[in-house]
């Protein structure tokens, strides 16, 4: 087996993203989501890749637990261009960000994202609930309430997890989640 960190890292600092026009970003996650718009900082620095000066503005977004979400916008639409995803997936879904919630926060975030009228997805995957959106740029967000048990299903998960992947990768792809409550 592996040897560990001694001390795993202690929170999410930051998850960037790239976007086009960082106002339409602010609206989405500070007007719609609620979520508070920290720090801008507007720099120009070398970017070797390019080997000339790129002049960039980074905001971040600010989480409960002292991280954040945080995007880049470029002066120079070719950079931004460099930036996004040669070929994007036909199937996106899987490549989200996911921050936990409670209950009552979960209901005023669906109800913030109905009312202005932005597609949402709830999904009961058992083991949590799930609200996915998309911002203007396509970062898919997940909000996860857990159940009250969930300390339980956490202790499951961990005393097999290396015994279930061992069984995945040897082809045995049965599923292994008996909560979730039918596909979603």
């Amino acid at each position: 087996m592996a040897k560990l960190l001694s001390r795993p890292p202690e929170r999410l600092h930051h998850h960037a993203f790239v976007v086009k026009d960082q106002e339409a970003n602010r609206h989405f996650f500070e007007d719609i989501l609620g979520i508070p718009l920290v720090a801008t900082w507007c720099e120009h620095h070398v970017n070797a890749m390019l080997g000339r000066e790129v002049a960039l503005c980074h905001t971040f977004y600010g989480m409960g637990d002292g991280g954040a979400l945080a995007f880049f916008s470029f002066a120079d639409d070719a950079v931004y261009q460099q930036c996004q995803a040669e070929k994007p997936p036909v199937i996106g879904n899987f490549d989200h960000i996911s921050f936990k919630v409670d209950e009552s926060t979960f209901a005023e975030l669906l109800d913030r994202l109905r009312s202005a009228a932005e597609p949402v997805r709830v999904t009961d995957h058992g083991y949590c609930k799930s609200m996915y959106c998309t911002s203007p740029d396509g970062l898919i967000m997940e909000f996860t309430v857990d159940p009250p048990h969930a300390a339980a299903i956490d202790a499951i998960r961990r005393a097999d997890a290396h015994a279930e992947l061992k069984r995945w990768m040897a082809g045995d792809h049965r599923p292994n989640n008996d909560l979730r409550p039918g596909d979603s």
